[in-house]
């Protein structure tokens, strides 16, 4: 009995280790030593409520897989044979519909949190870093990430990476008031941008590059003075780029008639998809002194993937074309598309899937196997299609906030800080125009369980006391439930649906 449960435990903790293993798809950590890093992650963890949740998750995905596998062994030939033909029709319809006419931008901060930290205090550059918590970090600089430390990483177990290891709290102040820098110089090249968070946003500059054609020279000139510099922190594998980054001024040589010619240069960027990013990324870093990645896509799915191919501070294009498109996708491993997670990696993985080359050769299977809309999207993802119409504000469905911290179980805390929460989301609404009808409160306890309470409003608002008096009767369920213990939070985010632009009638909704 007792060798039947160490075998037991021994494919338990190998089923947990795959979902809590290192994830070496961020950026600045390839070529990490895996098995190393696992084992320090697996012993770490062990009798922590993290691994406690991610065993009962884990188990919950197995049994999954299982299923999945016995309904695999019964599709017959026949089943299959139907299946490729629905599959071919739809593949034929999606190619007929094909755009690759527009130019989608992916932009995405360099770990934003921790280079504003960097930026700010500059003794923490040559320093293994992240923002967060002991609980949770919310990012990680890249000397960080060489050791295993990365995102959404539990303190505890990056400082047994890293003994070294900084953790910054967080400053969500400071990041939107950077943020809100950044987002002036994305409205200039479309205005109607779709932020996704703070760090990061789709951008379509279609029509910014027909008006760049006729702009002369002096439109597409700015000017470096060598006067500051600034370091930003790179991995290992990025060194043979690591020279010291001037701070770009955008005033015209006149502005600054103490500087003499030899202080400055001036940089002339072109009228092309990628100098107009180049230029992008340059005026962030000249009014941030923070770097930005960039990619360049025919659609949004394409532009995400591209933008984590060079960074940090570098950008990567995809041309307009079926073939590169199509052969891009060809190795691309399934892990690296937005919205493929750590279960739907592992479930594929049981079918030997893994890159989307092998994706696009299962479909037929994977109709059989997963809903409608799992299927539709993978057969989307394997032929490189993906939005190319960024929702604009009267499109916009929904928008939201949330924040990660340590414990927190005072209940005047909780209710303060689903003010903040409201108060950033109403700000939001109203930058965008928008107003909306359905919040939904998320909540994630110390045990890692995760609860959403959702509330629908007679009439669309967009105020932050009208939001807070829902969020707080959801908050106040959610403490009532546990009274008189302490509800023991570690996250909370409020979401808003149902959001339309404010010059629509509600009556048409």
């Amino acid at each position: 009995v007792s060798a039947t449960q160490e075998k037991k435990n021994e494919r338990t903790g190998a089923d947990l280790l795959s979902r809590i293993a290192l994830n070496d798809n961020k950026a600045g950590m390839e070529g990490l030593d895996r098995d190393k890093i696992n084992k320090i992650i697996l012993e770490t963890s062990k009798g922590s409520k993290f691994y406690e949740n991610e065993l009962k998750k884990e188990q919950q995905v197995n049994q999954r897989i299982e299923k999945m596998m016995e309904q695999k062994a019964r599709i017959t030939k026949e089943q299959l044979k139907q299946a490729q033909a629905e599959v071919d029709k739809l593949t034929c319809e999606l190619e007929r519909s094909r755009e690759l006419g527009r130019v989608i931008v992916h932009v995405d901060m360099d770990a934003f949190y921790a280079a504003v930290e960097m930026r700010d205090c500059p003794e923490l550059k040559d320093k293994p870093m992240a923002v967060g918590s002991m609980s949770m970090l919310s990012t990680s600089n890249y000397h960080a990430r060489r050791f295993g430390v990365r995102a959404a990483m539990p303190g505890f177990i990056a400082k047994k990476l890293c003994p070294n290891l900084v953790i910054v709290p967080t400053n969500f102040d400071k990041y939107r008031a950077v943020s809100a820098q950044v987002r002036e110089i994305f409205s200039e090249y479309d205005p109607h941008f779709m932020p996704m968070s703070l760090d990061e946003a789709y951008l379509d500059i279609t029509e910014h590059l027909e008006e760049r054609k006729h702009w002369p020279e002096t439109m597409r000139t700015y000017y470096i003075y060598n006067l500051l510099k600034v370091v930003f922190d790179r991995s290992a594998a990025e060194s043979e780029r690591d020279e010291l980054s001037p701070v770009l001024f955008e005033d015209s040589p006149s502005s600054s008639p103490s500087l003499s010619g030899a202080d400055r240069k001036a940089e002339v960027f072109g009228t092309s998809a990628e100098e107009a990013v180049r230029e992008m990324r340059f005026r962030i870093e000249q009014k941030t002194s923070l770097t930005a990645s960039a990619g360049i896509a025919p659609n949004m799915m394409l532009a995400k993937v591209c933008s984590d191919k060079n960074k940090p501070n570098g950008e990567y294009r995809i041309p307009p074309e079926r073939q590169v498109v199509m052969e891009f996708m060809k190795d691309l491993p399934v892990r690296k598309v937005s919205g493929v997670g750590k279960v739907t990696e592992k479930m594929l993985a049981a079918l030997g899937i893994v890159n989307c080359d092998q994706l696009g050769q299962q479909i037929a299977l994977l109709s059989l196997l997963f809903s409608g809309t799992s299927w539709h999207n993978f057969l989307h993802i394997s032929l490189g299609l993906g939005s190319t119409c960024i929702e604009r504000d009267s499109e916009r469905k929904s928008m939201s906030t949330e924040r990660t911290f340590v414990e927190m179980s005072d209940a005047e805390e909780q209710y303060s800080l689903c003010r903040d929460l409201c108060q950033d989301l109403a700000q939001d609404l109203q930058r965008e125009g928008l107003k909306g009808k359905t919040v939904t409160l998320k909540l994630k306890n110390v045990k890692f369980e995760v609860k959403t309470r959702a509330f629908t409003l007679q009439y669309a608002v967009c105020t932050e006391e009208e939001i807070f008096a829902a969020a707080k009767d959801l908050l106040k369920v959610e403490i009532d439930s546990v009274s008189p213990q302490p509800l023991k939070l570690r996250l909370m985010g409020i979401y808003y649906t149902s959001c339309y632009s404010r010059s629509c009638s509600p009556l048409f909704l």
